[in-house]
């Protein structure tokens, strides 16, 4: 029997983690039309669930080093798994304090699987291929988005959007299981005598070190504030984009599921394809910045789309929106491994994915609150795509600036 090299085991656990890590936080807003409605709440309060989850995923990140030093990055990501199921059945019970508390430990669950994907990856990935090879492992996210997309609403349309959110404690289980044997071998180098106290955990040491990590390379910062640009652009699209087209497109729940995994399968083909463009012309940070600039432009025109556009140009928009919008995550985590020491790897990725998530929180809670206000879901959308658009103006300036000082 042909034994595969332990990279290839290790991709493929991270990527199916991966998948189902975000399958699990993409229930929510898949089935937001009918979750909304049956909990009495206005279709864009999803988003300050959604930010509520991207608020559990700071948490973890902030204090999850010590445990993921002890027990190992494979048995944080089957406690994330654990952790998200608990959030969706806490999510059947309909109420808003269980949505809230559902939420909470939706991100949490999430939150293992940047650090722990990128320790495993650092050791055993081949050099030449580590920025493909961790967004191949990023792509599973857009996996398991454009699965939510398809199989959560089929799920809802027999049982209910409870069975959607069954469906996915299902499915956490499994993956669970599935990458157990995997451990011993990926664990290996798990530090069992970290000390996992509440004081150590909540200490400030252990609290700051994944943000004094990002100032171990002058271009950690300038890349992860992009990446909160990104951020936002991700959070809001994978938020709203079923409730705008169902509250505001006239679109049934299944047609605008079917654009949702369109706007999550271009995404995933995206990664690929730009991670293999980044490792054949190293300028990793170069094609993040023309990225935000060709984001902000989709996004636009995802906007401004005419009110009798048909199905089919709505697909390709969000289709458009996702590969440029939804594709920058595992360019941005190979380049952060690439600037700091291989012992710091997972300090600096919690920095950077740390406040990523910032992002993820503040963009569509502030999106939810401008429609609210305003019920101009396109103003919201304009604004989206000015902000990346922006960042990459000024991360872009400050390489040119790099660029000239070297030369000089």
């Amino acid at each position: 029997m042909t034994k595969f090299p332990t990279w290839v085991a290790a991709l493929g656990a991270t990527l199916l983690m991966q998948a189902v890590a975000s399958y699990l936080s993409q229930t929510l807003p898949v089935v937001a039309p009918l979750l909304m409605a049956s909990a009495g709440l206005r279709p864009e309060a999803i988003g300050l669930l959604n930010g509520l989850g991207s608020a559990g995923t700071v948490l973890v990140l902030l204090c999850g080093g010590p445990l993921l030093a002890r027990f190992g990055p494979v048995r944080a990501l089957q406690g994330g798994a654990i952790l998200s199921a608990l959030g969706l059945l806490l999510a059947m019970l309909g109420a808003l304090p269980a949505l809230v508390l559902g939420s909470l430990l939706l991100g949490a669950g999430y939150g293992p699987s940047a650090p722990a994907g990128s320790r495993i990856l650092a050791a055993t990935a081949p050099p030449g291929r580590r920025t493909l090879i961790f967004s191949i492992k990023q792509s599973g996210a857009l996996l398991g988005g454009g699965a939510a997309g398809l199989l959560a609403p089929l799920a809802a349309g027999w049982g209910g959007w409870p069975a959607a959110m069954l469906l996915g404690v299902v499915i956490s289980g499994l993956a669970a299981w599935m990458i157990q044997p995997l451990r011993a071998q990926l664990d290996a180098e798990r530090e069992p005598a970290t000390v996992i106290r509440l004081g150590a955990i909540f200490s400030w040491r252990n609290l700051a070190s994944p943000l004094k990590a990002l100032r171990l390379d002058p271009l950690l910062w300038p890349l992860t504030l992009l990446g909160m640009a990104f951020a936002v652009v991700q959070g809001c699209l994978f938020s709203f984009t079923v409730s705008w087209l169902v509250d505001q497109r006239g679109l049934s729940l299944a047609a605008a599921g079917g654009a949702f995994a369109a706007m999550q399968g271009c995404g995933m083909v995206a990664r690929i394809a730009l991670a293999m463009l980044a490792d054949r012309t190293g300028n990793t940070a170069v094609n993040l910045v023309l990225q935000a600039f060709l984001a902000a432009g989709a996004i636009a025109a995802l906007a401004l789309l005419p009110a009798g556009a048909g199905f089919g140009l709505v697909a390709l928009l969000c289709g458009l929106a996702g590969m440029l919008g939804a594709s920058w995550n595992g360019l941005m985590l190979a380049e952060v491994a690439r600037l700091v020491p291989p012992a710091k790897i997972s300090d600096a990725t919690s920095g950077c994915t740390l406040m990523i998530f910032c992002g993820y929180t503040v963009g569509p809670a502030g999106f939810a609150a401008l429609v609210g206000a305003t019920a101009d879901w396109r103003l919201a959308f304009l604004i989206v795509a000015a902000q990346v658009g922006l960042a990459g103006l000024a991360v872009g300036a400050l390489l040119l600036r790099r660029r000239r000082a070297l030369a000089g």
